[in-house]
């Protein structure tokens, strides 16, 4: 399909712009870009209650937000990893996301805004993210959920994140995770699938932002292929529980995170993609921009919904 009008409108809007490319910023500025880009997706109908709060971590205090729906429990969890290359994004950019996953599913959220590089480079995300599983798992009661009926979810970066502490649960023989959503999941950080030269320039995620987001997360002499990186070279995925994949048509990761899911399925996983035509890499939770965006919602809480009952 040919790119969707609104994402060429929104691509042009932001080329009219002209402000310099990521690669040029220093990250502060870069995350700073990022929040005022997620603002443009407007508010969800409906909030949860939250409370911000700090749980331990390998490198100190993680800061999480925590979403309650008004539903009675006890209810599922849904642990959440933002977006952003490892390098940018937050609890914030994300926060509309997870008030919408809280509301809707109905489910208990909990948005962790794990170490970022190039300040706290690899594995610092991945053993955040798999600590605020485990202790998500651990506090099942005061959190008011069945610690059987958790999720990880996760776009771009935070979909690489779940992916990761999906497996290293199976690894580790618990936590027990339910279910997988993996919003345009980076899982092969070589970057070495056929849509990164497809893609890789004039849709958002280029060649260069890639490499730039990398070079950070690794620093020099990264493995980029450690099973913690990149979970595609994982020498199995059998015993994983279900997943939803999500890709966009004109997103340079979507060959990885489709080859991801046709792995699984191969491995006995219960593994299914949906593919959003004409979109690219970014347009979920941009609700007020993308039509796309709000049927990706859609199907995100229905399989939840569904998976988690």
């Amino acid at each position: 399909m040919p790119l969707d009008p609104q994402a060429r409108v929104f691509l042009d809007q932001l080329a009219a712009m002209g402000a310099p490319p990521m690669t040029e910023s220093t990250p502060q500025d870069a995350r700073a870009a990022m929040t005022m880009m997620s603002a443009l997706g407007g508010q969800p109908e409906q909030r949860a209650a939250t409370e911000d709060r700090a749980i331990p971590g390998p490198g100190g205090d993680i800061p999480v937000r925590i979403y309650r729906p008004e539903s009675q429990g006890p209810l599922p969890a849904v642990v959440y990893f933002h977006g952003g290359g490892f390098v940018i994004g937050s609890i914030e950019t994300h926060d509309g996301v997870c008030h919408q996953l809280a509301t809707r599913v109905p489910a208990v959220v909990v948005n962790v805004d794990y170490r970022l590089a190039p300040e706290h480079r690899f594995p610092a995300a991945v053993d955040d993210a798999w600590a605020a599983a485990q202790w998500v798992s651990s506090h099942a009661a005061e959190l008011g959920v069945e610690r059987d009926r958790l999720a990880v979810a996760g776009d771009s970066a935070g979909g690489n994140l779940a992916a990761v502490v999906a497996l290293r649960a199976r690894d580790a023989g618990g936590p027990p995770v339910a279910f997988q959503l993996l919003v345009y999941p980076a899982t092969d950080l070589t970057r070495s699938s056929p849509s990164h030269k497809e893609n890789g320039e004039g849709y958002l995620l280029t060649t260069d932002l890639m490499a730039w987001f990398m070079d950070h997360y690794f620093g020099p002499g990264g493995d980029l292929r450690h099973p913690d990186a990149s979970p595609v070279f994982v020498t199995t995925l059998s015993g994983l529980p279900p997943a939803l994949v999500i890709t966009a048509e004109f997103d340079p990761l979507r060959d990885e995170g489709e080859d991801y899911a046709s792995r699984m399925r191969q491995a006995g996983v219960d593994a299914r993609v949906s593919r959003y035509d004409g979109m690219i890499h970014g347009f979920f939770g941009l609700d007020a921009i993308f039509d796309a965006s709000r049927k990706a919602m859609d199907e995100a809480v229905t399989t939840l919904k569904d998976a988690l009952a």
